[in-house]
């Protein structure tokens, strides 16, 4: 219970010193208009303005996607991250401290583990760029480096170094500085002898130090400065360093990625030092790895769109195409820069300039163009059986689409080319994405908004404004119960939020954002933002509050009246006396409507 309550505690000092619009405004750009503040919203795509934003409240809420909610579930959408997480990284934000509980033995020496390694990959990292830039060892990489366009300023950017060929020097080094060869092994920058001893993981090689996104070094990547194999040596993974998880480079784009609305993906470092070198600074590398979905994550959380700029010979092609099956369904906005004649981007840029590949960027094929061109190129489409390949390999692309319109350009396209009936993909198509439900594409994606249009009638808009006064006066709920009791209430939302309201100020407890999103459920939530980021006008307050309870009540009885009405109707048929006394009730109830 402790752990709880220093857990709130937490929570609720974040919340107090989270200012919302300042926080929607590091990723949305807002005006004010009268008591709220107006910007097109981050999670769809919008030419006119409909999110919005109270700061009294504490809520935002879009009018078109109906995105809604506190501070916490805005960080939450727009980093695509849980809401713990959210509320973790606005404390580190404000410098608030994590709830400490008391460690175990076995915590502590994990923790003190992880500080070692980090203060050992700072040490290596710092002796790598000194042999660059401070010795004679460095002279031919230096010389390498200027050959591939490396400038100066590139390699203090990224901290280059160099590892000396020598077989211990850094071991050598590190151990006059007291550093034990456990935490070296551990941290991947020796290996262990087969006949005892130690030697230097890296050595005569570009040594490339590999941060996470907070810009801490956790492994390196090595690179010859000939032809001799292997061309890169990563570290091994520790608990530091995981390649699934990482991409080199985002500590250094993760501005440029939210300016551009975009990251450029390529395979490997040298390719992203090259393409930032140049000024196309929103660019990160792989690793040399598949991409993952990790990796996909932690981009959106910085920028809807993902192009990719992999090598352009087979195998470049191939690690693309395998990268679009991940991040096909993830919402993104995924395109791919093509690059000609079997070049990779270091190559391209250094060759033809930054001007030339910003062309490449803007001339990016969306996936499905991107997908259709490979799929033409890698078969003979002339003859029955590439038809049949190109079109297995197409169907789930297309199944993806959730534009008609565009759906059906493609499906004419294809049809065109490969000279079979419409008639027959949409077919196949159907069959592809399953009997029993729709294809893909015409489902909803749940990292991809869209706009939404809404009728509200008079009821829904009344029940907002009840909902909406009883949170800025908790005061009045008496008077409202006295009026209004909550099965009255349609809206099952609004029920929710009501029974919300009445049972905290039952037990005293706190009414805020904090404590409802924690009570209610993700579309009460939602609906609660919209109910506090509603304007209703000018009206007399109190009038217009009597009349919404009002509007409330006369709903219920209404739907009350043709209840038992029709239940009367049914009786009087079947002969049963009963009628009269429905008949009775029927009455009643007209009465009350009528006095109202």
């Amino acid at each position: 219970m402790e752990g709880n309550r220093d857990y709130d505690e937490f929570i609720q000092r974040v919340r107090s010193e989270s200012d919302i619009l300042t926080t929607v405004s590091t990723y949305v750009s807002m005006k004010k208009k009268g008591n709220r503040y107006w910007g097109c919203c981050p999670f769809h795509n919008e030419n006119t303005p409909s999110f919005s934003v109270v700061p009294d409240q504490g809520f935002f809420y879009c009018f078109g996607c109906h995105a809604g909610g506190n501070v916490f579930k805005f960080i939450s959408l727009i980093e695509n991250i849980s809401y713990f997480e959210a509320v973790k990284l606005q404390a580190e934000r404000l410098n608030i401290p994590l709830p400490q509980r008391e460690k175990t033995e076995q915590e502590m020496l994990q923790e003190q583990k992880i500080a070692d390694l980090r203060k050992v990959h700072e040490m290596a990292r710092d002796f790598f760029h000194s042999c660059l830039t401070r010795t004679a060892y460095g002279l031919p990489a230096k010389e390498y480096l200027v050959q591939r366009g490396i400038k100066e300023e590139t390699i203090e950017k990224f901290q280059l170094g160099f590892a000396p060929p020598a077989w211990d020097k850094m071991l050598a080094a590190f151990k006059q500085r007291g550093i034990a060869e456990s935490i070296l092994l551990e941290a991947g920058l020796v290996a262990e002898r087969k006949t005892g001893g130690f030697y230097d993981r890296f050595r005569n090689r570009v040594i490339i130090p590999i941060c996470d996104e907070r810009g801490r070094v956790v492994g390196f990547g090595g690179r010859v400065l000939d032809d001799s194999q292997p061309k890169y040596l990563n570290s091994p993974e520790t608990v530091l360093f995981n390649k699934r998880n990482l991409l080199f480079g985002l500590d250094q784009a993760q501005r440029a990625i939210k300016e551009a609305g975009y990251a450029i993906v390529v395979e490997g470092y040298m390719d992203a030092i090259a393409v930032y070198s140049y000024g196309v600074k929103n660019v990160v590398a792989s690793l040399g790895t598949a991409f993952t979905v990790e990796q996909c994550k932690k981009l959106l959380r910085y920028a809807p769109g993902i192009y990719f700029a992999y090598d352009s010979d087979s195998a470049g092609q191939n690690a693309t195409i395998r990268a679009l099956s991940i991040v096909r369904e993830t919402g993104a906005n995924v395109k791919v820069i093509v690059l000609p004649d079997g070049k990779d981007p270091d190559e391209f840029i250094r060759r033809h300039g930054a001007d030339e590949f910003r062309l490449l960027i803007k001339d990016a094929l969306p996936l499905v163009e991107y997908r259709i061109k490979h799929a033409l190129s890698v078969a003979d489409y002339t003859t029955l059986e590439g038809k049949v390949k190109v079109l297995a390999e197409l169907l789930p692309i297309l199944a993806e689409l959730h534009n008609a319109v565009e759906l059906n350009a493609y499906i004419a396209r294809i049809s065109q080319v490969l000279s079979i009936d419409e008639g027959v993909i949409r077919s196949e198509l159907q069959k592809s994405a399953g009997k029993n439900r729709q294809p893909a594409g015409f489902r909803d994606n749940s990292n991809k908004r869209f706009a939404v249009k809404r009728v509200d009638n008079a009821i829904l808009r009344a029940g907002r404004y009840v909902i909406k006064t009883l949170w800025q006066e908790p005061s009045v709920l008496g008077y409202v119960q006295a009026k209004l009791t909550v099965g009255e209430v349609q809206n099952k939302l609004h029920c929710e939020i009501l029974q919300f309201i009445a049972a905290s100020s039952k037990e005293n407890r706190v009414i805020d954002d904090v404590t409802a999103s924690h009570a209610l459920s993700q579309e009460a939530n939602v609906e609660l933002s919209h109910c506090l980021v509603e304007d209703f006008g000018q009206e007399d307050r109190l009038e217009l509050f009597d009349d919404c309870i009002r509007t409330i009540r006369l709903a219920h009885l209404n739907q009350l009246y043709e209840e038992h009405r029709l239940r009367a109707d049914e009786l009087e048929r079947m002969g049963d006396e009963g009628f009269i006394r429905e008949l009775a009730e029927s009455q009643r109830i007209k009465n009350e409507i009528n006095e109202l």
